[in-house]
This record gives structure tokens, sequence and C-alpha cells, in this order.
């Protein structure tokens, strides 16, 4: 029930009726109104706290009891169409659910201190399934700038990689173009201290906009990862094409690999290898599957 006078418009389109004595400007708003949009911004807070503590606590109660999970989707030389490598994704194993993308749980993660002991056990899961799969196959896992920021990434990889007697040439950590714009010299030195055991260093979502050129040349960057939006449209117009054969040179010249994220058609893969982009990734070639499927897709022999 609206609290407005009799004598007020019925909307803002009447104002013009009342004889040009009452502007847009000067109509009061109404105080039950306020009252109702601020109820309704405190109780949608409410619920985002209360959600976020939900997924915490569950992620915690995962990583207590082998809750998580990797798949692992590989990573192809488009020339040659042998396998490289493969990137380690995560899962989130519940009950009723079935598996959860990381989209479901990662962003909220990402803003608490327990996405660092998700990237603990990410490295451990995935250094200890790669290791004795045959050496020229990396690994690949995605970091957050949470991680980047902590002060403990570079200890955390030492560790993972001496536990496993893993060699650093073979993992890969995935940096995002956002991670670019906030970077400081505590960040650089981490980086450049990693690329420096010989971790390769791989720049995700490249060509959507935020890296400068002059940025990347800072950086010890091994990987460019085209953007999938990128590759989404590629040969339906000259300028598609035109952007990805300009990015892949941008990455060439910066002395990287070039890899092309969201490879899902054969004339995609096609375009990609008549550009120049060196490798590929997306349903295409493979969906992400388990360790115990992807040993079983190149015949590796299960680890004892």
């Amino acid at each position: 029930m609206s609290d407005r006078p009799a004598n007020a418009p019925a909307n803002f389109n009447d104002v013009n009726d009342m004889g040009g004595q009452v502007s847009v400007r000067e109509l009061p708003f109404s105080a039950l109104d306020l009252a109702e949009a601020r109820a309704l911004r405190a109780r949608a807070a409410r619920r985002e706290v209360t959600e976020r503590r939900r997924v915490t606590a569950r992620l915690r109660e995962a990583l207590a009891e082998n809750g998580l999970l990797l798949h692992y989707q590989p990573q192809v030389h488009l020339k040659t169409g042998i396998v490289r490598g493969a990137e380690a994704l995560i899962r989130l194993q519940h009950r009723r659910r079935g598996m959860i993308l990381p989209t479901h749980f990662m962003p909220i993660a990402e803003r608490s201190d327990i996405v660092n002991d998700i990237g603990v056990w990410m490295l451990g899961a995935a250094c200890r399934e790669a290791a004795d799969w045959p050496a020229r196959l990396t690994i690949a896992l995605e970091l957050s700038a949470r991680q980047l920021r902590s002060g403990r990434l570079t200890k955390m990889i030492i560790e993972a990689l001496a536990k496993w007697n893993f060699p650093a040439e073979r993992l890969e950590v995935e940096l995002t173009e956002a991670m670019l714009i906030d970077d400081n010299d505590e960040s650089m030195f981490t980086l450049k201290a990693l690329r420096g055991m010989g971790v390769r260093l791989a720049l995700n979502n490249f060509g959507t906009g935020y890296a400068s050129l002059s940025a990347l040349k800072r950086l010890p960057l091994s990987t460019l990862r085209l953007d999938r939006s990128l590759v989404e449209y590629l040969g339906q117009d000259l300028s598609g094409s035109a952007i990805v054969h300009a990015a892949v040179e941008a990455g060439h010249a910066l002395g990287c690999s070039v890899l092309a994220e969201g490879v899902d058609t054969a004339e995609q893969c096609r375009l990609l290898d008549e550009i120049g982009c060196d490798e590929g990734q997306g349903q295409f070639f493979a969906p992400p599957v388990t360790g115990a499927e992807f040993r079983a897709k190149l015949n590796i022999p299960e680890s004892k």
C-alpha cells in the first residue's frame, strides 16, 4: 500500500499536468520505500555472508575428508596432434549434486585464506598424479591473486616439488591478466623466483583487454593462453581471424608459446594451425577427465 498523498501525481509522467508547480526533482522520496530498499539490501548482504560461510565450511570439510578431485584436460600440439601436457581442473564432490565445477565455489574461496589451503592441496595432488607420467608431459594449474600475494607461494611450490620428486620444468602455473593490474615488487620477485627455479609461467585469458604488451614484457612468461572468446567466432568474419593472428604474433614476439583455449571444432583447430598458434585445448581434443581416464587415453601405466 502506497503512502503517496492523495493530491500527488500518480507517476512521474503526471507531473506536467499539475500546472508546472512541481518538478520531478522536487518530489519527495517515500520514507517507507527507502526503508524497504535498505531492508532488501541488508537481507541480500546477510544471504551473501551466510552463503559464503556455508561454502567455505563445505570446502574445509572437503579438504579434511578427500572431497576434492582433479580432472585433467589435454593440451595438444596443433601441428603434430601430440599431447604435450594437461591442465589440472579442480572439482568439489557433493553427496547429492555430484561433481561441482569450480565456477560455483572458487570465487568464494578466493575471498578468504582457504584458497591457499586449496592451492597446497592442488599442487600436491597434481604433482603426485603427474610424477610418473612420461617426462615430456607438463602439468598446469591456475593461480589466484590471493595465493600470489600470500608470500607463501614459492615455499609451497618448492615443498610440493620436493615431496613428489617432480621436476620444476614440468610444472606450469597460470596467472590471469587481471593480476597484472595489481602487480607489485613482491609479486614480481615471486614470479621471477619461480621462473628461475624452472617453473613455467602462463598467462590466462590473453586478449580480453587488461594487459598491455609493455606489462607483459616485464614478466618472465613461457605461455600465452588465448581467451576462448577469441576462438569461439574464429573464421566467422575477417576481423575475428585478424585479432587472433595479431595475438599469436604478439605472443611469439614476446618469446612465448601460444595456446588457444576453447577449441571445440575441427575448423577452429585448422584455422588456428594456419594462423600459427602452437597448441590447443578444448572439447575437440578431449573434455576434462579423471587421472585414470587420462592415463588410459595416453596408455600410461597406473601409478603404484
